[in-house]
């Protein structure tokens, strides 16, 4: 929070430096302007009588003033289309969009999450997790330890659902096994946090994984996953809650809220490794063990 102020006020004492320069500078064009005007037109039909008969200069001066001409009209047509873009970008509550991933921009989108999660609510739907917050460079890393609270939705590793996400990759490292390695090391940490008394919740969905989405506070960063294609090479949408009904991020955020509040999807217990499953009102129906941990394969309903 004190960041936070501080940042706040540098930004601040930028805008009113800004505006105090631009005053100052507007003030000394119209104290200077009636010099420039009054040396103009003391010099003008000097420098026209040398040069009205010097054609190549005329010339070079027409095509000077053609070239530059054209410039100024494609930098205003170039500017309305991106002033047109912008609104419709936020017409629809798009705040980012990130076409790669290299170090650079890699860096830029893990700060802007840590920034946009620090002591808040944090809402992630994936597939294993593991690149994402198990990872010491994933996005999240830092993020779920230091959120206010974490309820996270991972594929189930035995499900059909994840036979279909990998058989889709076509990728000779990516196996059954590889995904169930992944989901059980991303469940480990996601115990070593509950154990820490930090406020986390874990559920595990079954169908094939179709959209990687992370609700941090007022932003909503979204990912598709394609067919045969790795999601970490696709471009990464960020939405902003501007109380817009006709935006995405009202859409987007009823959606992953409503896959959180599927009773038909159950939860599991850190505590326990059991799968929790619960009625539409949340009471608990009945438990179902999940694995036991470390054993690499599932223990039979």
């Amino acid at each position: 929070m004190r960041r936070r102020g501080r940042g706040t006020a540098i930004r601040g004492l930028t805008e009113i430096l800004y505006h105090m320069v631009v005053i100052a500078m507007s003030a000394g064009l119209a104290l200077s302007l009636p010099f420039i005007v009054q040396s103009i037109a003391k010099n003008l039909l000097r420098y026209w009588s040398f040069i009205e008969n010097e054609r190549h200069f005329l010339v070079s001066v027409e095509v000077a003033f053609a070239s530059g001409l054209i410039l100024v009209l494609n930098y205003v047509r170039k500017s309305w289309r991106d002033s047109r873009d912008a609104r419709l970008a936020r017409g629809a509550d798009l705040e980012y969009f990130f076409q790669t991933r290299g170090p650079l921009t890699q860096r830029r989108v893990r700060r802007l999450k840590e920034r946009q999660g620090f002591a808040r609510d944090v809402l992630f739907m994936g597939s294993t997790g593991f690149r994402t917050f198990v990872d010491p460079r994933g996005d999240l890393h830092r993020v779920i330890r230091t959120c206010r609270e974490a309820r996270i939705l991972l594929l189930n590793p035995y499900s059909e659902g994840a036979i279909a996400r990998v058989r889709s990759l076509l990728v000779p490292n990516i196996t059954p096994e590889r995904f169930e390695e992944q989901i059980r090391t991303s469940i480990q940490l996601l115990k070593g946090l509950k154990g820490a008394h930090r406020s986390v919740r874990l559920r595990l969905y079954d169908d094939p994984p179709f959209l990687k989405l992370t609700v941090l506070g007022d932003y909503i960063w979204m990912k598709h996953y394609h067919t045969g294609l790795d999601v970490d090479d696709l471009p990464e949408y960020v939405f902003e809650h501007r109380q817009n009904p006709g935006g995405l991020y009202a859409t987007l955020y009823q959606y992953v809220v409503k896959r959180w509040d599927d009773p038909a999807i159950p939860e599991y217990d850190l505590e326990t490794d059991e799968l929790v499953y619960r009625d539409a009102v949340g009471n608990e129906v009945r438990r179902k063990e999940f694995a036991s941990v470390g054993s690499g394969r599932p223990i039979p309903p």
